[in-house]
């Protein structure tokens, strides 16, 4: 018994420590000056799909007693000889590479906090989707839940007056505007994409980590084709790994390790209390500080974490980029 609530507070501060470090290194990495040319977000979004394949083929592998021909025959039959399934996850795969690019284009824009407490949306459009294409019924303090975090991400968005240079400000608030567009279209995106993603799971034999390698197939298309579109004269100049070092790398890797944990929880529903915490929390305390201030690892938290602590954990670490986008990164500016 001691050494599972141990394991628990464990699997919390890693939970932490794993989606803070996604946001703050993915702010660093868009924000960092170097001598050469930036890392491309698009090249970005490919590599971490080309891992996501991986990953899952290893799982598949796993599952299948690591037989080489037991697992081409299961690939074989799931992937080429049902074509109709597979083009159903054309849909989600795209609206998830849309949502990925959107992301680095809002932390390039937003400073890590507004960026953590606005994202939060995600949960208001993922109850709404779950109701309108699932069936889903949310009781009253469900809906009144979310009604606190749509207050609380509105009182994060507050306009204040600032001090110093126009000119400055009115960058400083057009680049705002385009990473809370951007966040914003994220969320819409991913609420749709998780749940038609989830409609899908429900409905096929197929097992998940099997419908992840072709959703992957799919990202992996529309985010190359969306690379060579927007970015390939970049390319051709400088290749697609231009600009990519140990910090680009690390936000790459948290991206498939955050997306493990995402799938892997997909499905699981959520108590009141846990929405309650999350909800509230995640957004009322960020903007009391704003005031104020002015896969193992997804195993052992999926196994020892219960809902009401990955409540926290998402709280905890609204806090603790808070702190870092402040004192660290220095993007930050609290309201008086």
């Amino acid at each position: 018994m001691a050494l599972s609530s141990g394991l628990k507070y464990v699997s919390l501060g890693v939970l932490v420590l794993q989606t803070t470090l996604l946001v703050l290194t993915m702010r660093y990495s868009r924000t960092l000056k170097e001598d050469g040319p930036r890392y491309l977000a698009s090249s970005a979004v490919v590599s971490a799909e080309v891992l996501k394949i991986f990953t899952c083929t290893l799982l598949v592998f796993s599952e299948n007693n690591f037989s080489l021909r037991a697992m081409y025959e299961l690939l074989n039959e799931e992937i080429l000889n049902k074509p109709v399934e597979l083009v159903k996850l054309a849909i989600p795969a795209g609206i998830y590479t849309l949502q990925n690019n959107l992301l680095y284009v809002a932390l390039s824009n937003l400073d890590a906090a507004t960026y953590q407490v606005t994202y939060q949306l995600k949960i208001l459009t993922t109850a709404l989707f779950s109701v309108s294409m699932l069936g889903k019924e949310l009781g009253c303090y469900q809906w009144l839940s979310l009604l606190f975090l749509m207050a609380g991400i509105t009182l994060v968005q507050w306009p204040v007056e600032s001090l110093g240079d126009s000119e400055q400000n009115v960058m400083s608030a057009g680049s705002q505007f385009v990473g809370l567009m951007a966040v914003l279209m994220a969320c819409v995106s991913s609420g749709f994409a998780g749940v038609y993603f989830e409609k899908i799971l429900k409905e096929a034999s197929q097992g998940l980590w099997l419908r992840n390698i072709q959703l992957g197939l799919f990202s992996f298309v529309f985010g190359f084709i969306g690379m060579m579109v927007y970015d390939g004269e970049s390319v051709k100049q400088a290749g697609i790994f231009q600009g990519y070092n140990i910090i680009t790398c690390i936000v790459v890797v948290l991206q498939v390790v955050q997306w493990c944990f995402t799938t892997v929880h997909h499905l699981t529903s959520m108590s009141f209390m846990a929405a309650f915490v999350e909800l509230f929390m995640s957004a009322f305390v960020l903007f009391a500080c704003r005031q104020a201030l002015g896969g193992l690892i997804v195993a052992v938290v999926i196994k020892y974490a219960d809902n009401i602590l990955k409540g926290f954990a998402a709280s905890l670490s609204i806090i603790v980029s808070t702190l870092i986008s402040y004192f660290l990164l220095k993007d930050f500016n609290p309201t008086r």
